[in-house]
């Protein structure tokens, strides 16, 4: 994932843009106070314990800025880190440096939470034949930094947008006229895609079902219900858990059996990990 990162742009279009919301026409404090040919040193710190995410963002916000800026990471992504460890040590321009600092460390901070929040997630299903996945409730312009979050952290990524999976969920239900009739519109305009359906009870499991869905999202069920559908299906589609998964929840519903756990969660809640940039004067 990494390699496609690097050559994505929309992983550049991403820096770029939050280049330019932080930055705008420059940074007025240090030009006023630092001299253009100052040379600094900087060093990443972790202040608590955390798993480590988002390191080639934040090489590629210094690059952005100036090329010229070195960054010499110490930790590779995925790590669990202790507090008082050095991430990363960072050497350039002071300007630079003071440039992409608040940049970097607010995606650094974001993506290393929800790798961490991933982990303890993952960890609490551990010896079970599930994955935990993630959702589109990301914050808007960072899904593709959130999602390496999730990956980075040991969860799967579930489909990216709109674009690239089918999941019909109740509102299409609504409109298309029920369950099968969805599903069998799905199946018949495209043949290429997996198709996915949310489903609220046992009829509706049936339904999709018996129309040919490839993977039914059990929404806000109970367990009792969704042992049953595990139960009723018997490995003919996939089965997604969905709705109100938490870390005291998350190992009793991946004991009915299913075999997707997706959880909102791990990207609109995670807290950001506490990490500081010490610059100091001189490389």
């Amino acid at each position: 994932m990494l390699r496609e990162l690097r050559y994505s742009s929309l992983f550049r279009e991403t820096i770029r843009r939050a280049l330019q919301e932080d930055i705008g026409q420059g940074d007025i404090t240090s030009f006023l106070i630092i001299p253009e040919e100052r040379e600094a040193g900087a060093r990443l710190i972790a202040k608590e314990d955390f798993i480590l995410a988002g390191m080639p963002f934040v090489e590629e916000v210094f690059r952005a800025i100036d090329p010229e800026v070195r960054v010499t990471v110490h930790m590779p992504e995925g790590f669990a880190l202790r507090r008082g460890d050095i991430i990363a040590e960072i050497a350039g321009r002071a300007r630079s440096l003071l440039a992409g600092e608040r940049v970097s460390l607010n995606i650094l901070q974001r993506i290393s939470g929800i790798a961490t929040l991933t982990h303890s997630f993952v960890g609490q299903v551990e010896g079970l034949p599930v994955r935990i996945a993630d959702t589109r409730k990301t914050v808007p312009g960072m899904r593709l930094m959130e999602k390496y979050g999730v990956r980075t952290g040991g969860g799967t990524n579930h489909r990216f947008g709109l674009f690239d999976g089918i999941l019909i969920k109740d509102n299409h239900i609504e409109v298309a006229g029920g369950v099968k009739e969805a599903v069998l519109r799905a199946r018949k305009g495209h043949h290429l895609l997996k198709v996915e359906v949310e489903v609220k009870d046992m009829d509706e499991v049936r339904d999709a079902l018996d129309a040919g869905a490839d993977i039914i999202m059990l929404d806000n069920m109970s367990l009792i219900v969704m042992a049953e559908a595990v139960r009723f299906v018997q490995g003919r589609a996939l089965l997604e858990a969905s709705g109100n998964v938490s870390l005291t929840t998350v190992r009793s519903i991946a004991e009915t059996g299913v075999d997707i756990i997706s959880v909102g969660a791990l990207t609109h809640s995670a807290r950001a990990a506490d990490i500081s940039m010490k610059i100091r004067h001189g490389s």
